[in-house]
């Protein structure tokens, strides 16, 4: 089923301000939740990594199960399952804001990703379907980019006003108005939308894909308190090998697989993939650790540690559009390189000069994190979708946006464990955590020799069309409108 009236100049735009509501308050809540960290961990008592849990639990739940809920809403419509994400994402903000405890918290964080898993996808799906003028289009997914980046921007200052005034708890309750509005706004202009031949589900697949990211981030995590050699710890990264070599076997035999194997045939898509990883990775890992230097050794309030990450925030806006630009007239290969050679200045700074005790090191480490992160999200995307069929554009784009959340997750998990791996040798927190910017200046290296490698020619189809009567519907993809 699909939209089969024009709908309105008025109300289409009404429907692009829903998604975008969506995406805002996805992002919102991962930056308000960082500025938040220290003070949590006083009124909870937590570890540093149950710190890293509170973050992380989001993220793996929400990378696992966004390809699942692009296949939902083509297959229940689009918009009941958006409906059906803005609530929950709304009852486990309620929930984290009353969590009596570390444990309680964390499980209604999960909770709140399930619900974030059917917003981005499903809220791409609608826009897509409502705007079908190619021009249209385009300026309406850059909106919802531009949200994504005033979401960062707004955040730290909004979590350390809230903290700082009410306390930790109200960055949850900021999203229960929002929401609330956002649901209602939804049933009321969104109109219903399926796909004429969604994909099959795959749970095996997904199962899988839930035992390989969960286990390996658990053993990353717990490794430094458990031992690297405790059962336990060496238990999850034999379980989240097998899972990763049975989800190779499994997803290849299958017809409509979950994670479409043959898309990593092209050189490209497999370099934007690792390219996506090592940047998220570099912004969730690096937010992680700068919040806690602030507050934690800096001895700064929040709102005012919220006010120093505010040039990686203003940098990452202003260098996203110019990113864009630069991928339409030169293609995806020099702001990737850009992107690449200034995480890995920045991070240099924080490793191995005096970003640590001087404020205008520190202040240019950030613009640099900022300026690398903001010119690396569009050409990576670019470069991921050149030369992919059309049949599985959806499939590819939705690996990407799951690697991009992983890599996320796999930032705070490692470079976490490196800082709690070098307080517990009993060095101070600045020596302690110098080897988890050199990871991140590992990180942006990594990003220009994968960029030199995978950009170098236009990509081209790699030849792995599905036979005409056999195409399914990539997950997240609208069908043409009538």
């Amino acid at each position: 089923m699909s939209t089969q009236v024009e709908l309105t100049r008025p109300r289409r735009n009404l429907i692009l301000a829903v998604c975008c509501t969506s995406v805002f308050l996805g992002n919102l809540n991962n930056t308000v939740l960082n500025v938040a960290l220290p003070a949590m961990q006083r009124d909870l008592r937590s570890p540093l990594s149950g710190l890293q849990w509170t973050t992380d639990a989001y993220l793996i739940v929400l990378a696992a199960l966004l390809m699942l809920a692009g296949s939902a809403g083509d297959r229940l419509g689009r918009r009941r399952v958006f409906q059906a994400g803005l609530a929950l994402f709304t009852l486990g903000s309620l929930l984290c804001g009353l969590a009596p405890d570390l444990r309680w918290l964390i499980a209604f964080r999960i909770v709140q990703a399930v619900g974030a898993s059917m917003l981005n996808p499903v809220a791409m799906s609608i826009i897509t379907n409502t705007f079908s003028a190619p021009r249209e289009r385009a300026r309406a997914i850059g909106v919802w980019g531009a949200v994504m980046g005033v979401a960062m921007a707004v955040g730290p200052m909004v979590g350390g006003a809230l903290v700082q005034g009410i306390g930790w708890r109200s960055i949850f309750w900021l999203n229960l108005p929002i929401g609330l509005a956002a649901l209602v706004c939804a049933a009321r202009f969104v109109p219903e939308s399926r796909a004429p031949r969604p994909r099959r589900l795959d749970p095996v697949g997904q199962f899988l894909v839930i035992v390989l990211m969960g286990c390996l981030t658990y053993a990353i995590i717990e490794g430094p308190n458990t031992g690297w050699t405790a059962p336990r710890t060496l238990g999850c990264a034999v379980a989240a090998l097998v899972a990763l070599l049975a989800l190779l076997r499994y997803e290849s035999r299958r017809h409509e697989p979950l994670v479409d194997l043959r898309v990593f045939r092209s050189a490209g898509f497999s370099g934007a993939s690792a390219m996506a990883v090592c940047s998220f990775f570099v912004l969730g890992g690096f937010l992680f650790l700068n919040t806690l230097y602030l507050q934690n050794v800096r001895n700064l309030s929040a709102l005012v540690a919220g006010l120093f990450l505010l040039p990686m925030a203003v940098m990452n806006i202003l260098t996203s559009p110019l990113s864009g630009r630069l991928t339409a007239n030169r293609g995806p290969r020099l702001p990737l390189l850009l992107a690449g050679v200034a995480t890995t200045a920045g991070g240099a700074l924080l490793a191995a000069g005096d970003a640590l005790t001087s404020d205008v090191w520190l202040f240019t480490a950030y613009v640099l994190i900022g300026i690398g992160v903001g010119l690396a999200n569009t050409p990576v995307t670019n470069a991921a979708m050149a030369g992919m069929p059309q049949e599985q554009a959806g499939v590819a784009a939705a690996i990407v946006s799951t690697s991009r959340q992983f890599g996320q997750a796999l930032g705070v998990a490692v470079l976490g464990a490196v800082l709690t791996t070098g307080l517990h040798s009993g060095t101070g927190f600045a020596q302690a955590v110098r080897p988890a910017y050199w990871i991140v200046t590992a990180c942006g290296a990594a990003i220009i020799l994968l960029t030199l490698a995978t950009t170098r020619r236009p990509a081209r189809p790699m030849g792995i069309a599905v036979p005409a009567r056999q195409q399914p519907q990539a997950p997240g993809v609208p069908e043409p409108r009538a």
